[in-house]
């Protein structure tokens, strides 16, 4: 099984990207995602959740601005960032899961800066 996130990179305050989290070896449509984020020497704090029937929840930080979603088809979770801020520097990770099973993606780097 293997979760690779890519479309990180540097972005502009106030800009956008989109990340995703293309999965192989699973069927997405089984499996519960979040996406987490990570600046070094802190925890890993929660971004955002999709279930498998499509509902969503977002941390406070990124309520309004940030979008996750499923392709099922295409076996690929992303996560739309808009109105991107610098306090939303970190690596992004996605996370798949279902009971005691977990899967998780190596990272994608989201830097914003000026």
């Amino acid at each position: 099984v293997q979760l690779e996130e890519s479309g990180g990179g540097l972005v502009q305050p106030g800009g956008s990207l989109r990340l995703s989290c293309a999965v192989s070896g699973v069927t997405l449509s089984n499996y519960f995602m979040k996406w987490y984020r990570q600046v070094p020497g802190k925890e890993s704090d929660f971004v955002a959740f999709i279930s498998t029937t499509g509902t969503t929840t977002y941390s406070e930080s990124v309520k309004g601005r940030f979008t996750v979603s499923r392709d099922n088809a295409k076996n690929t979770w992303y996560l739309q960032m808009n109105n991107l801020k610098p306090e939303d520097t970190a690596m992004y990770y996605c996370r798949a899961y279902v009971g005691s099973v977990n899967y998780w993606g190596q990272g994608t780097q989201v830097t914003v800066s000026s």
